[in-house]
């Protein structure tokens, strides 16, 4: 069964989808891929958006959060491990699409494509992968927010 749930941001409405494992899906509302594979979904709250929610709120308040939900991405394995190699980025730095691509054996491009498939954002902070020149380039929710959070975060003044 898969649950979802709304959670509202400084930055705008947010959906929260998880399932039995873990989190599913975190969307800012209208972004790239809203919702995407939720056509059986019914509203409800579980112990995983809970967790969530809780991450959320740490932070949305200007902390690292201590903890990660339990997550569960579904995706291509390429896309998996672009995602988990995401995790991986310390709150508060960023990370060229180039160096992940270098570090993944793959290229910038196909990262890329990954990265902006990413169905947690935020929680798998898909958010601090920037341009070659450093550039705040492609971001599901919309540059704007990219720049909101990593601001938060202390990445970008």
């Amino acid at each position: 069964m898969l649950f979802t749930t709304p959670y509202h941001s400084p930055l705008g409405g947010i959906l929260l989808a998880a399932d039995e494992g873990g989190i599913t899906g975190l969307w800012f509302a209208g972004q790239k891929y809203f919702a995407a594979g939720l056509a059986e979904a019914v509203e409800g709250e579980t112990e995983h958006i809970k967790a969530a929610r809780r991450w959320l709120d740490i932070y949305f308040s200007g902390r690292e959060p201590d903890f990660t939900p339990p997550l569960r991405l579904r995706g291509t394995p390429f896309r998996e491990r672009v995602w988990a190699a995401l995790l991986e980025i310390p709150y508060g730095e960023t990370v060229t699409y180039g160096r992940l691509a270098a570090k993944l054996n793959s290229s910038p491009r196909a990262v890329g494509s990954a990265v902006g498939r990413n169905p947690v954002s935020l929680i798998v902070p898909c958010h601090r992968v920037l341009g070659a020149d450093g550039s705040l380039t492609g971001y599901a929710g919309g540059v704007e927010k990219k720049a909101c959070l990593l601001r938060l975060e202390g990445a970008i003044a």
